[in-house]
């Protein structure tokens, strides 16, 4: 009995989740629809993503962020930001923690949830992993966001892993453009945010939201041939801490 009522709870605290992605973009809607017209409103965009709708998800779900830094991001400067990827509070987590504009390169899919849907697909750098002419499409518009001074956010697993997968395997994708235009990489591990709104629908539950943002890695002197050694070195500190500070 008590289990069932803690999967009830878990599917209400769910659907609650999506109330709240909905509250802000149903508000700023006119707003949001105008900043997306032209590339040139998306700082604007990105600043009400971030210390709104992002806020509110985060507080609404009783998700209290802590948040430790062994390097601080830099005004005006471009990164490639690379975490873990268990939640949709991923994307949250991420925008409180940069208040750099960035672009998150994401999967095709999530273009279809109901208002979020709407403004993912005209802002994001959206990637179909099962057309392979998608990637180098993705490669084109990130290489025109850095560009124009922003950054650029990859979730290197790819797709998300089973839950019982601790860090998957890390794609190739962000390390080789970091390189490409010697941007500093960002490795960032989130560690409850799989325990707080994992995808399975009948489990998550409110709490501390721990986040890292770890020493950035210098792409400066690296060529294309050092991609996999770096993407393995990014993807081991991000399993140790995983591994070490779990709980």
């Amino acid at each position: 009995m008590i289990e069932l009522l803690q999967k009830a709870g878990s599917v209400i605290y769910q659907i609650w989740f999506y109330i709240l992605v909905a509250i802000p973009i149903l508000i700023f809607w006119p707003l949001l629809v105008i900043f997306t017209i032209s590339e040139k409103g998306y700082p604007y965009f990105f600043w009400i993503a971030r210390n709104i709708w992002a806020n509110f998800i985060l507080y609404g779900m009783g998700c209290i962020t802590i948040v430790k830094r062994e390097e601080k991001i830099k005004k005006g400067e471009s990164y490639m930001l690379v975490a873990n990827h268990t939640s949709m509070l991923d994307i949250m987590l991420m925008l409180k923690l940069s208040k750099n504009p960035f672009v998150f390169v994401g999967k095709k899919e999530l273009s279809k949830i109901p208002f979020f849907g709407f403004f993912y697909k005209r802002v994001c750098i959206m990637v179909d992993r099962n057309d392979p002419r998608s990637r180098t499409a993705v490669y084109r518009r990130a290489q025109k966001r850095l560009k124009d001074g922003l950054s650029i956010c990859i979730f290197p697993e790819g797709g998300v892993p089973d839950e019982h997968i601790i860090l998957d395997e890390f794609k190739d994708g962000a390390f080789k453009m970091a390189i490409a235009h010697k941007i500093p990489i960002v490795p960032m591990t989130f560690y409850d945010n799989k325990a707080r709104l994992p995808f399975t629908f009948t489990k998550g539950k409110p709490g501390r939201t721990r986040a890292k943002i770890h020493h950035f890695f210098k792409t400066d002197n690296l060529d294309e041939t050092q991609k996999a050694s770096i993407r393995e070195e990014i993807r081991s500190t991000i399993l140790t801490e995983l591994e070490t500070k779990s709980t």
